[in-house]
């Protein structure tokens, strides 16, 4: 049994969502339990103040190993940058990214990443739903309410939501399982 700021989580888990940005990163960490999940917190790292992108990405890092040590999650989901347009957008996205998976790496938990689709049809039913959309299904399936004006941060807890919902699911027929857990109950005959 792990002690987690007084969280008894012998059969829960704690799960850290990010969506990962070059000047805002929205993070949110849920509780699940069974089938049930519950807000931990919500929030985001600011970083449009500062000008040096590695500047930016050292606070990015260092604010996730902050977050893992307060939340101490057992696993960490992230978003997937998209293919966009502009590819220093892209470099700068993956890099982001690369600093929260660094920080996951660095404390041994396991890293599951979600596209963007994946995240709003999991949350909404429509991969192609609005950030404000997402934001609105939240308080519905957390039941408790949640401030709607911080679209960075609740896509940061739309990937941990949409993680509890996607975790435990083995793959689908024809598809590869995404994890050894899911790979094992999709295969048991497998295993020896």
């Amino acid at each position: 049994m792990k002690d987690t700021n007084n969280f008894l989580v012998s059969s829960k888990k704690i799960i850290l969502g990010i969506d990962p940005g070059s000047n805002i990163t929205g993070y949110g960490v849920v509780i699940k339990e069974k089938k049930k999940v519950s807000l931990v917190t919500i929030g985001h790292i600011h970083m449009e103040k500062y000008d040096d992108h590695y500047d930016k990405l050292s606070r990015i890092f260092h604010r996730v190993k902050e977050l893992i040590a307060t939340y101490q999650p057992h696993e960490i989901a992230l978003e997937a940058p998209i293919y966009a347009q502009n590819i220093q957008s892209m470099l700068k996205l993956g890099r982001a990214q690369g600093m929260s998976i660094a920080a996951a790496l660095n404390s041994h938990i396991p890293i599951f990443e979600y596209s963007p689709k994946s995240v709003k049809k999991s949350v909404t039913g429509n991969g192609n739903a609005s950030k404000e959309s997402v934001a609105s299904m939240l308080p519905h399936i957390l039941n408790t309410p949640i401030d709607k004006d911080q679209l960075d941060a609740t896509d940061g807890l739309a990937v941990a939501v949409c993680h509890h919902f996607q975790s435990g699911r083995s793959a689908a027929p024809g598809k590869k399982a995404n994890t050894w857990q899911a790979f094992i109950k999709e295969h048991p005959d497998r295993v020896k």
